[in-house]
């Protein structure tokens, strides 16, 4: 009995086995995952899928994020590392990747050396407060990686922050990112030509030094150049893709007009940051009073954004919500005394929609801005993407406005009002301008008006500054877009340009991505205090009592299974 018990137990340990084998051998031909997670947080889209498999050439990624970190850092590390391996089995063997420490083996100088070339990457660093046995003590990591295909390298930031945040909801932010960001850079860098990004001139636009950190954080996966549209031709029109109009000063004419609108129509993107009220804080400095007479700026643009589906009105939007500016509040022993204070008229916007080009976003630095309507017209869908805070209000233009109201105290009750757009999304089929008009004068080789658009879209802000980098007049140097040299502080709006140029440009739907959620699971930190002992006790006591319970029943089995 005991014999045939045996030999039976025998050939199903040998069938297991050979099932075993058979199911690693089938394995080599057939690669799959299950993701028993509600989220799927686990499963790589279709088109990520499809962008590494389409790999030719073995593309490589330097993650710079592995040390000795606080737990959360250990944690984007980790979701890093899975999400770079399962690439790496979808990409059949194209993808390679390797984490680095920056500091391992260096000493103080050539880990500062080793920072900078990372930096002059686009790699941007952190300072991490670490516990040590003498206090705490400053670190600099790159919460980054580098991802490289035939000689040319792309960022990837893997850290985003938000102002209001907790840890952990940055934290799971930046993980529900991940996958944009490393799909995004891989298919920039493996497509071959990049796309042509044209930021107008010659109506007082941004001036290239103004524009420095937006042409130069586009070059990595853009050609950014300027163009004039009084000399453009409709052949160099069509080699772009996006056309930029950063901050006129001076109208347009309606031949001008007409190379915008068939731009559209042919279905090219337009990317509109326009001040309707001319306003100027270096202008209030320079004044005897400190004051200025905002005055609306003649464009000649509100019959064509009319037409799209948009109104830039003539206000300015004062927010309780605001960026600070120096202000001298007096003299000391001859020396002046500078005072950080909030400047209703440069508000903080701090994104709210969930559309995938602001989702998670940093709040965005604006100045002077206006107030954005919508207008109704067929076939064309509108996302408003940011808006004020509930406590603003507008000035109707002309108005004046003084440095002098710095002294004033905002009462929160004049301020509370309803959220206001300052920038929308326009998508859908536009209906030209130009329509049953005749062509302007000096339209060469344009060939028929096209009376409708193709598929396409558009952003429209109202504010001119927001993709302005500050410039420093001594030298001329210039600062990061969104940094704000009087704070320190960075804002989102670099990352909102490029958020902006990849959705406008993505063909393949990868903007998508950024909607990806992860559901945050945290303890309830009031029920661990109160309940301590009690899931102590559980979590100690259940699992012995458990074990106890099973060997005794165990024995009991054997006792009986192999009596005489």
């Amino acid at each position: 009995m005991v014999n045939h018990q045996k030999k039976k137990d025998l050939i199903q340990l040998f069938g297991v086995i050979l099932g075993i084998v058979i199911l690693n051998i089938l394995a080599q031909f057939a690669f799959t995952r299950i993701d028993f997670t509600k989220e799927k947080r686990y499963t790589i889209s279709n088109i990520s899928i499809d962008i590494l498999r389409n790999l030719k050439e073995p593309v490589s990624v330097t993650v710079y994020l592995e040390g000795d970190f606080p737990s959360g850092f250990k944690r984007l590390s980790r979701a890093t590392k899975d999400l770079l391996s399962d690439y790496k089995a979808y990409s059949d063997g194209n993808l390679q990747f390797v984490f680095v420490d920056p500091t391992a083996g260096k000493s103080q100088d050539e880990q500062q050396i080793f920072f900078d070339e990372l930096s002059q990457k686009g790699l941007e660093p952190t300072n991490l407060s670490v516990k040590t046995e003498n206090g705490l003590s400053q670190k600099v990591i790159f919460p980054a990686a580098s991802v490289s295909f035939n000689g040319k390298e792309i960022p990837v930031k893997l850290l985003q922050t938000r102002i209001g945040l907790s840890p952990e909801e940055v934290l799971n932010n930046s993980i529900q990112n991940l996958e944009y960001a490393f799909s995004s850079a891989i298919k920039k860098i493996s497509s071959g030509g990049k796309p042509r990004v044209g930021f107008t001139e010659g109506h007082g636009e941004l001036s290239d030094l103004q524009l420095h950190d937006a042409m130069k954080s586009l070059s990595d996966s853009y050609e950014a150049g300027r163009i004039d549209l009084a000399s453009i031709t409709f052949a160099g029109l069509d080699k772009l893709k996006v056309m930029v109009i950063a901050k006129p000063a001076t109208a347009f004419s309606e031949l001008e007009k007409y190379k915008i609108d068939q731009f559209l129509m042919r279905g090219g993107k337009i990317i509109w940051t326009i001040d309707q009220v001319n306003a100027d804080l270096d202008d209030m400095r320079n004044s005897a009073g400190g004051e200025q007479l905002a005055i609306q700026n003649k464009l000649n643009l509100d019959d064509q954004l009319f037409i799209y589906g948009v109104r830039i009105n003539y206000d300015l939007i004062g927010d309780m919500n605001s960026a600070q500016i120096p202000v001298n509040v007096g003299n000391v022993g001859g020396q002046a005394q500078i005072q950080m204070i909030p400047w209703l008229f440069y508000p903080i916007i701090m994104p709210i929609s969930d559309h995938p080009l602001v989702k998670n976003l940093e709040g965005i630095r604006t100045e002077f801005v206006n107030t954005i309507d919508t207008i109704g017209v067929e076939n064309v869908r509108k996302t408003i993407l940011l808006t004020t805070s509930p406590y603003n209000r507008e000035l109707q233009a002309p108005t004046i406005i003084s440095l002098n109201m710095i002294e004033d105290t905002p009462d929160p009750q004049l301020f509370q009002s309803q959220l206001k757009a300052v920038s929308v999304l326009l998508e859908g089929q536009f209906k030209s301008n130009f329509l049953n008009r005749a062509i302007p004068v000096g339209v060469l080789n344009a060939g028929k008006t096209i009376a409708k658009s193709k598929y396409t879209k558009m952003l429209v802000v109202s504010d001119g500054d927001v993709f302005k980098n500050d410039v420093i007049e001594k030298d001329g140097s210039t600062l990061p877009l969104g940094f704000d040299r009087y704070t320190q502080q960075s804002f989102g709006n670099k990352t909102f340009l490029l958020n902006a140029i990849d959705f406008l440009t993505d063909d393949a739907g990868l903007i998508d991505l950024r909607s990806k959620e992860i559901q945050l699971r945290l303890l309830d930190k009031g029920k661990i205090v109160a309940e301590k002992t009690k899931w102590q006790m559980i979590n100690t006591l259940i699992p012995l009592v458990m074990l106890v319970v099973f060997g005794i029943f165990q024995h009991i089995y054997r006792k009986r299974k192999y009596a005489a």
